[in-house]
């Protein structure tokens, strides 16, 4: 099933569409991490996995999984052998490229009430003007109290969004590079114009926190502590005439974490402990306490252990690692036919053809990246094969023109076999992204067949 187009081999086309039903849900609901986590939870307790604090011990066959800060989530399906001998591990993270709202972010300009933002992730700027966009996060009040916020993406709340010069001003603009011509400190928000008095010295800024305060019952100061996100507002949609594609945000990287959580939950039962790992912060580094630096994922295993009845579960938590497999499910970069010239054709991925493999990623020279084992690359060839998954393999580019990174080299550094497994998209960072209904459907079921294939590997 190599570099063959997916459609091909449906007679019926309805498991792909109606897998990407529920996937668009997914996207549509989760979009940021704390709401990723709290979709995954939903599905995890549907499917019969028990919070890890809610058990005493576990044996093969038992679905367990862990939280960590609302951000991370680690699940597990327990395997026939011991967890020392390995796990197989299905890896993505659930942050997206967005801007946030700083920590003093309200400040009123020429009658208009406006919010300070910083951008996160690698973005072009200029995508983010004149779209409309939603406020999504937690404001957290010094008594303890945590307050979700979520203004634009119903259709009935107001939407914000970031203004751009019209065309008949723009001529300095129009004459600066694209990385120029939006500056990072312009992407402010727009938030109101109306004045709640005479009397205010910022009478429109005024009027916003009046507002906040009557809904959430929040004030100004409240925002220090607070995690507020700016997303694009509105619902995943299909793309294409055909329906075949789907636009939304943050494809980068939840269509990966969505489809390897359905791959563990449909797996009913492993020889080797099977799991799924969904984590933040890969958009700024992998960075912090829940970024896949963190020693969350450690930990877990070794909670996991001590659970089993291992007497030396952090020694054994480092050894189970060294005897795993892991997939890293990220996307990469889809074939622009509009843009061919910044990709080497023949070691590019392509919409409509399945899972993508990239055995190494970085910068120019490989700089950054993990670049994985063949002997452990052919496994995954034959696995891929004998579970009738089309796949194909990918580079991020030609050699000098750019690339980028994943979470893969991170799990490398416990000497466990990783290599890079996505989806190929298109308009990649960008408020809307583009993925091949076929090639989530694919990667689905090539996670699954992951998880339970069981062979030596050489």
């Amino acid at each position: 099933m190599y570099r063959k187009n997916a459609w091909l081999k449906y007679k019926d086309t309805k498991p792909v569409m109606d897998f990407n039903e529920g996937y668009k849900n997914f996207i549509t609901v989760a979009k940021n991490e704390r709401l990723a986590v709290r979709e995954a939870e939903k599905l995890l307790k549907a499917n019969g996995f028990k919070n890890v604090e809610d058990v005493k011990s576990v044996k093969a066959g038992d679905r367990v999984y862990f939280i960590n800060k609302k951000k991370n989530v680690a699940a597990f399906i327990i395997g026939k052998e011991p967890i020392e001998n390995g796990l197989r591990i299905l890896g993505a993270h659930i942050d997206s490229p967005r801007l946030d709202l700083k920590e003093h972010p309200f400040y009123e300009s020429k009658g208009f009430a406006l919010g300070d933002t910083h951008y996160y992730g690698g973005i072009k700027k200029y995508q983010w003007t004149t779209i409309p966009l939603a406020l999504i996060g937690v404001v957290c009040k010094k008594d303890g109290t945590v307050v979700d916020i979520n203004i634009g993406d119903d259709p009935k709340d107001p939407i914000v969004g970031v203004t751009d010069l019209l065309i008949h001003l723009s001529a300095d603009q129009m004459a600066k590079t694209l990385a120029k011509a939006i500056e990072g400190e312009n992407l402010d928000i727009t938030l109101g114009s109306m004045p709640l008095n005479e009397e205010d010295k910022e009478p429109v800024k005024a009027n916003v926190l009046r507002l906040l305060k009557e809904k959430y019952d929040i004030d100004e100061e409240d925002f220090i502590s607070a995690e507020i996100e700016i997303v694009p507002a509105g619902p995943a949609r299909d793309y294409g005439l055909d329906r075949s594609m789907v636009a939304g945000y943050g494809h980068d990287d939840r269509s990966c974490a969505y489809t390897s959580l359905m791959a563990l939950l449909d797996t009913k039962s492993v020889k080797k402990t099977a799991c799924c790992i969904l984590v933040d912060k890969e958009e700024i580094g992998s960075v912090g306490a829940t970024g896949a630096q963190s020693l969350f994922f450690e930990n877990a295993i070794a909670k996991l252990l001590a659970l089993a009845g291992n007497d030396h579960p952090l020694w054994a938590a480092r050894l189970a690692m060294e005897n795993s497999e892991m997939l890293s499910s990220d996307v990469s970069a889809g074939f622009d036919a509009l843009y061919p010239s910044v990709n080497d054709p023949k070691n590019a991925a392509y919409l409509g053809e399945g899972l993508v493999f990239n055995k190494y990623t970085g910068r120019g020279g490989k700089g950054g990246s993990n670049d994985s084992m063949p002997e452990y690359y052919a496994f995954i060839r034959n696995t891929m094969d004998e579970a009738g998954v089309n796949w194909q393999n990918a580079e991020l580019g030609r050699v000098d023109q750019g690339g980028g990174g994943t979470i893969a080299y991170i799990l490398g550094n416990y000497n466990m076999r990783v290599i890079d497994a996505g989806i190929p998209v298109l308009n990649m960072h960008a408020p809307m992204e583009i993925v091949s209904k076929v090639d989530v459907y694919e990667a689905y079921l090539g996670y699954k067949a992951f998880l339970v294939k069981y062979k030596n590997i050489m």
